[in-house]
């Protein structure tokens, strides 16, 4: 994971108890919400350095820091283990930061309690993505899975429902039962979901569209889904 920089990321991620290698401060730089992560930092004997702007503009690389810039340690992802819960979210091949990144609000505001992203062709956890999440990324674990077609088997057989989104899917979105654990997985920017992704899913699912675009941009068509199924599964599921 790259650098995070600004007042709200990197005080999110000391709040959540994310590791930190170290957190740097402007040199001359104040106020009460820079106060507020240094005496985090200090509580949780995280390494901070004072540097000029000059350096810390260079450790950003290019974002806008506010007067912080934190180095986050290895091992940014969650462990396999963490893909557990009622409500998974999996990712097939998002490329863009951005709509991973308000993916991940979207999937923690609407009770998610994972989000499951292949290792290849697809976004990871980065400066921006923890920016476009605002924060999010620090409370809902991220997986990172080698094969995601054996991931979405495996959960298969823990007794997981499969919903794919897709504007071929034979079901609408509202007619879906979701008051089971379920996974849903949404397609990339462009190409949807893979074939072979979409074999594996139980139900596909569409969104039924009134205007002449065939599609909604990927992070909205999961805050359409991910709050149906909230609504449907509240009434009966602690996770929520």
């Amino acid at each position: 994971m790259s650098v995070l920089a600004g007042i709200h990321p990197v005080r999110e991620a000391l709040q959540a108890g994310q590791t930190l290698d170290r957190v740097l401060i402007a040199k001359g730089a104040g106020g009460v919400r820079l106060q507020e992560i240094i005496d985090l930092c200090r509580d949780r004997k995280i390494p901070i350095r004072f540097e000029s702007r000059d350096q810390m503009d260079r450790a950003a690389a290019g974002a806008v820091h506010q007067g912080v810039v934190a180095f986050p340690a290895a091992g940014a992802y969650a462990p396999a283990g963490e893909l557990k819960g009622d409500l998974i979210v999996v990712l097939d091949g998002v490329e863009d930061p951005h709509n991973l990144g308000a993916i991940v609000r979207t999937a923690h505001a609407a009770g998610a309690s994972a989000v499951l992203i292949p290792e290849r062709r697809a976004a990871g956890i980065t400066e921006t993505v923890v920016r476009a999440s605002a924060g999010a990324t620090a409370y809902l674990p991220v997986i990172r899975a080698k094969n995601l077609n054996r991931e979405l088997e495996e959960l298969k057989a823990r007794g997981y429902w499969i919903y794919g989104l897709d504007e071929r899917g034979g079901i609408d979105y509202t007619e879906a039962d979701f008051t089971m654990p379920c996974a849903i997985v949404l397609g990339g920017e462009g190409h949807g979901l893979h074939e072979q992704v979409a074999k594996k899913c139980d139900f596909l699912l569409r969104i039924p569209m009134a205007g002449k675009v065939a599609s909604l941009n990927v992070s909205v068509a999961a805050g359409v889904v991910l709050f149906e199924l909230r609504r449907k599964q509240s009434p009966i599921s602690k996770t929520f």
